[in-house]
């Protein structure tokens, strides 16, 4: 009998009790940071958990098989809540820019604007992922690409570093600092 380890799993679709049943890539999440097996892993940002568990479970095994790489990429990705909303934001961004699906009855306002007054999001996360995945027509090599494109992207949102302050805005030293 061999041993289920986050090397050898396969990702199946669903929620699972325990990795001798499969797991999906957040439950893949939780075996990787050492955490307890369960699809809502504390250390990926919830966000990007959200699109994840839904896009996970709509895709068809082939392509669920591409979501492993991007395991060790998820796991640490929980940020601070302006991160998050960054990340809801683009994550809405991006379904109606890549097909057209309209957010309004979700969001009458802009996610920023709604999300910065309320300690939680106006739906629920695993809804705003739910509502970008099912926003996808159908599942195409194309639509995949689209699909992993984004996750790296939402993994960036928020690690980008400050810009380094131009030469104009640096202040000079005194005569005081330099002596």
């Amino acid at each position: 009998m061999s041993l289920v380890s986050h090397q050898t799993i396969r990702l199946s679709a669903g929620k699972h009790s325990s990795p001798k049943e499969g797991a999906c890539v957040m439950e893949l999440a939780s075996m990787l940071a050492g955490e307890s097996f369960t699809d809502h892993p504390a250390c990926v940002c919830p966000v990007i958990g959200s699109f994840l568990r839904a896009y996970n479970d709509s895709v068809g095994d082939e392509r669920r098989q591409d979501l492993y790489r991007y395991v060790s990429m998820v796991v640490g990705s929980l940020a601070s809540a302006e991160v998050e909303r960054a990340r809801a934001e683009r994550l809405v961004a991006w379904s109606s820019e890549n097909f057209r699906r309209r957010w309004a009855r979700f969001f009458p306002r802009p996610v920023a604007r709604v999300m910065s007054h309320m300690r939680k999001p106006p739906i629920p996360l695993d809804a705003l992922g739910a509502h970008a995945v099912h926003s996808i027509p159908r599942h195409t090599d194309e639509t995949h690409a689209t699909a992993l494109n984004l996750i790296e992207e939402l993994v960036t949102i928020g690690d980008r570093p400050a810009p380094a302050p131009r030469a104009a805005d640096r202040k000079a030293p005194s005569l005081q600092e330099v002596g």
